[in-house]
């Protein structure tokens, strides 16, 4: 791997400006392990904004690592209903068992110990090891990346883990004995001044002294990604079932996408009229009345669903389904977003 390396003058520039400028947040109130390692597991993939009240939500009604061990399962996912990648509640959920039964409900203060719990990777480790232990462990996620390919000029993809491994061995090397903060306002900064998909704030940036994509006009061109692969196409007909005042729900299966999580009934394809209501039929559920159809999609990871939704009032209420109250899914069923869009229309129909 060719030697790379990033300007030791970097925390000298950053940490001052981070101490002034900083963005408020509620999970940098205290250093707290606990308050820290929710935070970061919900900002994965989410904006902080859409956080802030999950975060305020999930303390409230999870204020400490035992209270997370032992919750159930349906209360667990109504609290994450929303932010999407229900894998990581069920890590949370796994991790805090393994530090009530292994480390007597106090969180491990190793990095080697922290990146060995259920669903905390390299980045997670560094974050929780640094800035609630003062550790000097980097945590390097897409705004760090951003910062040190503008800081260095560098072309490397960021997508790929060799190049978070350089990155990961450089920050190591000129880590402050202000860990938490150096942490924290490198995060700061690609959230803000050094930003994704806008052009980057350079004329304000405490570091634009040190970086050569600055000097060399060539920042709005980075950072390198490989390109992307298409996502897989799926489409599915979803039925919105109405009886009674009552809707159908199942559970999805334990394992695989959106595991153990509720869903309206739904089938593969993208079904017309007539067949949709001839499904509906071997489903049991007597359909009577179809009240709307809409067309939605769905994007994760690696695939798309293209959603056809068919809200239909029926006459019986088969037991294959669950039927819940519009009260009952609004405050126990956590539906993810796929399904909750269709929810989230039930005033229209």
């Amino acid at each position: 791997m060719q030697e790379y390396s990033l300007p030791s003058l970097l925390p000298q520039l950053l940490l001052p400006w981070y101490e002034h400028d900083r963005r408020a947040l509620p999970w940098r109130e205290d250093r707290d392990a606990y308050h820290i390692w929710v935070s970061e597991i919900m900002l994965q993939q989410t904006r902080v904004e859409a956080v802030k009240g999950y975060y305020a939500r999930f303390l409230a009604e999870l204020p400490t690592v035992q209270a997370l061990a032992s919750c159930d399962d349906e209360k667990l996912h109504k609290l994450w209903e929303g932010l999407g990648y229900y894998s990581r509640v069920r890590n949370l959920k796994k991790a805090a068992q393994v530090i009530v039964s292994q480390y007597g409900g106090a969180f491990p203060q190793t990095y080697q110990e922290l990146l060995a719990l259920p669903g905390i990777g390299e980045y997670t480790a560094g974050a929780i090891g640094s800035i609630a232990f003062n550790l000097p462990t980097p945590a390097v996620d897409g705004n760090v990346l951003r910062v040190c390919a503008r800081l260095t000029e560098d072309r490397s993809p960021i997508d790929l883990p060799e190049t978070k491994k350089k990155v990961h061995a450089a920050l190591a090397a000129i880590y402050p004995e202000n860990a938490g903060d150096f942490t924290q306002a490198l995060m700061e900064l690609g959230a803000t001044l050094c930003g994704p998909n806008w052009k980057p704030r350079c004329e304000s940036c405490p570091c634009a002294s040190l970086c050569l994509a600055y000097q060399r006009g060539t920042a709005e061109t980075l950072p390198v990604k490989s390109p992307k692969k298409a996502k897989r196409q799926e489409e599915r007909t979803v039925f919105i079932f109405s009886c009674d005042g009552c809707y159908a729900l199942r559970k999805r299966p334990s394992r695989g996408l959106l595991a153990g999580l509720w869903e309206f009934p739904n089938v593969s394809g993208k079904l017309e009229v007539p067949q949709a209501l001839e499904a509906a039929e071997d489903m049991g559920v007597g359909p009577r009345n179809l009240l709307r159809q809409v067309e939605r999609k769905h994007i994760f990871t690696h695939i798309q669903w293209n959603l056809r939704g068919y809200y239909l009032e029926v006459a019986e209420r088969p037991d294959c389904f669950q039927w819940f109250t519009g009260e009952e899914i609004r405050a126990q069923a956590a539906l993810p977003t796929a399904f909750r869009q269709f929810w989230e229309e039930i005033d229209h129909v």
